[in-house]
């Protein structure tokens, strides 16, 4: 999941009108769900249908056809097509990061509610992810801070991150690709109040 670098940052671009998405609790219960943070990261390497979603992740079809739909209906993935199974069709889903900034962008500032709501519901997913951590190389990477830079520093940095988890969501590869190895990345970057 993207939260892109939205109007109102640091370069003084001015808003634009906020899309007719629904009101911000309503894409908050369909973002800051466990399960369904979990689907948009299977789906950022691939497309997969409701069956293939329940397989990877030990749901009923029906649970992965709901958290789908919920995801789709908030604009949070995108159709990627349909394939003929058994004598049905199949829907197949994607989520596409360019998209998603985009429509963060569109939307503008959601308020600081919904975006710690959001972060909330990854640091969750976070802990989660540590109990599947795999430390065989030690070729992890941690960073922590909470630091006071230069306007310009920090828009330079954030630009420049950015840009890296662009590109890790462009090299997703497909749930299970032989040759891969699965890994986890969370970047939550944002200012700070200063102390009074």
């Amino acid at each position: 999941m993207s939260l892109g670098d939205g109007p109102g940052d640091d370069r003084g671009v001015p808003r634009p009108p906020i899309a007719p998405h629904g009101d911000d609790r309503a894409a908050l219960r369909a973002t800051a769900h466990p399960v369904r943070l979990r689907i948009m990261s299977l789906l950022t390497g691939g497309s997969l249908t409701a069956a293939e979603v329940a397989r990877e992740l030990g749901l009923t079809h029906a649970n992965a056809s709901y958290h789908l739909r919920t995801l789709l209906t908030a604009g949070l993935i995108v159709p990627a097509g349909e394939e003929r199974i058994r004598g049905g069709t199949a829907k197949r889903y994607r989520y596409d990061a360019a998209h998603d900034i985009a429509q963060e962008v569109a939307r503008g500032h959601r308020g600081d509610d919904y975006y710690r709501g959001v972060f909330s519901a990854v640091a969750a997913e976070l802990l989660r992810r540590t109990q599947e951590t795999h430390f065989p190389d030690g070729g992890n990477l941690m960073v922590d801070a909470d630091l006071w830079l230069e306007p310009e520093a920090w828009r330079q940095f954030k630009d420049r991150i950015g840009q890296a988890a662009r590109e890790l969501h462009q090299a997703a590869c497909p749930p299970r690709t032989p040759g891969t190895v699965r890994t986890s990345t969370s970047i939550a970057m944002f200012r700070m109040e200063s102390d009074a």
